[in-house]
């Protein structure tokens, strides 16, 4: 048996789209570098310690005397002697001044200068004394000074390189949309349809 039939055939649309993606290239270009370091400055002066030992009096006590002090004594010694010997004669003048004391005065004189050599009282000593040796010290001095430098820092940073190309997007239509409509055993009559029999 027919039927009547409507026949309806689509077709779809159809986009075509091309993709172009975004490149992207980045590039960092090191830095120039200039950095110097000044070396520091370092100075030291020195004194020595001097060390002083006077000995001339060890020394003279063993009787290792210079040539200027043995005068320098003997020239002492002499004039105290002059001296000595003047008040002896005065005294002994006064002695036989006085001739009318009772005494002897002329036997004791005699007898005072009869003595050939003085007596003297020696306990134990020691040679060279104790503290004849003088020992004077200066100890060294030092002085440090130094100065430090900063360094000198001249470098110079660089940017990056950044090259960027958009992406692009082709958009086509590939296939238009299309729909057909077919009738069959159909009429269109007026408004409406009719029946073919």
């Amino acid at each position: 048996m027919n039927f009547p039939q409507i026949r309806i055939q689509s077709q779809m649309a159809q986009i075509d789209l091309t993709t172009m993606p975004a490149k992207q290239t980045i590039e960092q270009p090191g830095p120039d570098m200039d950095i110097q370091q000044p070396p520091a400055e370092l100075n030291i002066d020195q004194v020595p310690g001097r060390l002083f030992i006077d000995q001339t009096e060890a020394r003279a006590d063993v009787d290792l005397k210079s040539i200027r002090r043995r005068i320098a004594e003997f020239a002492q010694n002499g004039y105290q002697e002059w001296l000595n010997g003047i008040a002896r004669r005065t005294q002994e003048g006064d002695w036989l001044m006085k001739i009318e004391n009772k005494g002897n005065p002329v036997a004791s004189l005699a007898k005072e200068n009869g003595k050939l050599f003085p007596t003297f009282d020696f306990n134990i000593g020691y040679v060279p004394k104790a503290g004849s040796v003088k020992i004077d010290f200066e100890p060294a001095k030092l002085n440090i000074q130094w100065n430090t430098h900063k360094p000198i820092n001249q470098t110079n940073i660089r940017k990056p390189i950044i090259d960027y190309q958009r992406g692009n997007v082709d958009i086509r239509i590939k296939q238009y949309q299309n729909l057909k409509i077919d009738f069959a055993k159909l009429k269109y009559v007026g408004i409406n349809y009719e029946l073919e029999i």
